[in-house]
């Protein structure tokens, strides 16, 4: 240990200090390196902080961002109360193209649900080219099997057709059950498959059936392909229901099976509007609305369509 010299003045004794060396140079800048740093830190921070709350603020008093708009589709109210089903135009096209055949063959909606039931089973209500061994189309039909030409079968008209004149010579076919009617004209090797669309096709057969007004709706986000020529869809109805009913006075019934035959087939011949009964779908909505001072409710009137 080191001992600080001692001074004697008067009789007093001092401790002489020893000199002061002064810091180092470099600890004066650390110190105000070091204040410039703190200083630095505290900006960021509270910087963080007006941006947390800025974001928070905005998101606050920012408007809630637009709703998606609809997909193009086509819905259809269920059987079950409070629900619907989905479906693409073109299967919606193809449904009431069932539909409209069995309107044409004079056959009961009963028939209509069977053969949407098996469509659904077989191919979801699309033509299908290709299929097990050589089954094609909208309900899986052979050529091989005296179903038609491959041609034949893959036009949704006539594979309809065949499906209805198979089911009507079934004995008691009215009042079976979907699924074993279903099973009885196609010779599934799972049977029970059928029963599984019953709900879907009962609430397809109604709204394309004219028994529910306004049962089918379609929410187009465009047209599908180059727009067909005007007698393009008047041919078509024809063709498919047996008769022109498009602008001729038809019962509410018919009426409604005509105005849903048409939505479902206004992507693919570019219909705007169709009216009937004093309600209008527009392909602009999307959905029916209803048309004040039309006289809705009569027992004759004529579907309109543009």
């Amino acid at each position: 240990m080191s001992q600080r010299p001692v001074s004697r003045r008067g009789g007093a004794v001092s401790v002489a200090e020893p000199p002061r060396t002064p810091p180092p140079r470099g600890r004066r800048g650390d110190r105000r390196f070091g204040t410039r740093r703190a200083r630095l830190i505290l900006a960021v921070v509270v910087a963080g902080l007006a941006v947390v709350v800025g974001v928070v603020v905005g998101q606050t008093h920012s408007p809630a961002p637009p709703s998606p708009a609809p997909q193009t589709a086509c819905t259809v109210a269920s059987t079950v109360p409070g629900g619907s089903y989905s479906i693409t135009p073109t299967q919606a096209q193809n449904a009431a193209i069932i539909a409209a055949v069995a309107l044409r063959m004079g056959l009961p909606d009963h028939a209509v649900t069977v053969a949407l039931a098996t469509s659904l089973q077989e191919s979801q209500l699309l033509n299908l080219p290709y299929g097990d061994q050589d089954s094609l189309g909208l309900f899986q039909q052979r050529p091989s099997q005296g179903w038609g030409t491959s041609t034949q079968v893959m036009d949704p008209n006539y594979a309809a057709s065949a499906f209805y004149d198979h089911l009507a010579q079934l004995s008691g076919w009215q009042t079976m059950p979907v699924t074993e009617a279903a099973q009885l004209v196609q010779h599934s090797a799972t049977p029970d498959a059928y029963a599984t669309w019953e709900t879907e096709a009962r609430s397809l057969a109604r709204a394309l059936t004219g028994e529910v007004p306004t049962g089918l709706t379609c929410h187009l986000d465009g047209f599908s392909g180059p727009a067909p020529p005007p007698s393009a869809l008047l041919q078509a109805a024809l063709t498919e229901m047996g008769s022109q009913l498009i602008g001729a006075p038809v019962s509410t019934k018919t009426g409604w099976q005509v105005a849903s035959w048409a939505v479902a087939h206004a992507d693919n011949y570019h219909l705007n509007s169709v009216s009937f009964g004093g309600w209008t779908w527009t392909v602009a909505s999307g959905t029916w609305a209803s048309i004040s001072g039309s006289g809705a409710g009569t027992a004759q009137d004529t579907v309109v369509v543009t």
